[in-house]
Formats: structure tokens, C-alpha cells, sequence
């Protein structure tokens, strides 16, 4: 059950390290799903960008990319990277604290990994009601 944290680039220190283990386990039991092996990769854009462009084949910029390496149903293995640049400006332009965007993508990666899409409409609104739940589990 290893939730993992790496900085791939840049300087970034998530603070503290177990609350965020201990929410992103919460998170996932709440679904019924345990965490086998999990890694969060906090990038700058231009690292995340060659990820989108070399595994993804996209020219875009994003804010996160998740990679699912389960091979059982309610487990999760995975990779997050997460663009700590698009997440700065994100907050700015969402009007949100740095934090709570840090929060928003980690679950929105978690979420991904669990099963939850964003493609539609209506999986885009259930995907912001997870991440504003799961927002509300760290605060509490």
C-alpha cells in the first residue's frame, strides 16, 4: 500500500506528505478500493507536455496525465504526473488557493483511477462533484 510522492524537474514540496496519504486512502476506501501502489509526479508543463506528446500522441498542455497499471478490479496501481505550472495558473484563473487546486487534480487523478471519466457533459459534473467531495474530506 505505497502512496509515493517524486518531483521530476522541479522543487516542490507537498506538506504533509502523510495527510495526503491518509486522504487519498480515505478517498479510495469510501469507493471501496485499496491502493496497492500509487505515484504522484509533480513536473513543470514542458515535462508533462513531452508525456502528452510521446505516450498520448497530443500537442496540448494539461494540468495531469494518469497512467492505470491495475490488473485487478478495486485495486489501484497507477502513476500521476501533475504540471505544478498549470496548476498555479489554474488557481488564479478558478479563483482557488494553490492548495485546494493541488487537491482538485490529485483526486481528479485518484478518481480517473477508480473508474470516474470527464469526456461528457454529465461525466464532467459528476467528476467535479467527486472532486469537490473529496476537497471536503481533507478539510475535515
Amino acid at each position: 500500500m505505497a502512496i509515493l510522492f517524486f518531483n521530476e524537474g522541479i522543487k516542490f514540496n507537498l506538506k504533509p506528505k502523510n495527510s495526503y496519504k491518509k486522504w487519498l486512502r480515505e478517498i479510495a476506501a469510501k469507493e471501496e478500493y485499496d491502493i496497492k501502489d500509487l505515484n504522484y509526479i509533480f513536473c513543470s508543463d514542458e515535462y508533462l507536455h513531452q508525456i502528452n506528446l510521446e505516450y498520448l500522441n497530443h500537442d496540448t498542455y494539461t494540468d495531469i496525465i494518469t497512467f492505470d497499471n491495475s490488473d485487478e478490479e478495486q485495486q489501484i496501481e497507477g502513476d500521476v504526473f501533475i504540471s505544478v505550472d498549470r496548476v498555479k495558473e489554474n488557481a488564479i484563473k478558478l479563483n482557488n488557493t494553490f492548495e485546494v487546486e493541488v487537491q482538485r487534480v490529485m483526486s481528479h487523478g485518484l478518481l480517473h483511477l477508480m473508474g470516474y471519466r470527464d469526456k461528457t457533459k454529465s461525466e464532467k459534473e459528476l467528476m467535479r462533484k467527486m472532486e469537490n467531495s473529496s476537497i471536503t474530506l481533507f478539510n475535515q
